[in-house]
């Protein structure tokens, strides 16, 4: 999960280099957050689903 969020900030804020631009960072790591905790919850409901 941590893994996630810190790629996600690091191509926003080469992007925000790249492009001279202020919000890909923001942008990008916040989409990282919610990508991580829909990959976390969809693996917990899929343990959770074969324990049954």
């Amino acid at each position: 999960m941590g893994a996630i969020i810190w790629l996600g900030n690091l191509l926003g804020e080469w992007l925000d280099t790249k492009y001279q631009t202020t919000y890909w960072e923001n942008t990008i790591t916040l989409f990282a957050v919610f990508a991580a905790m829909y990959l976390v919850i969809s693996q917990v409901l899929k343990i959770s689903k074969d324990n049954d």
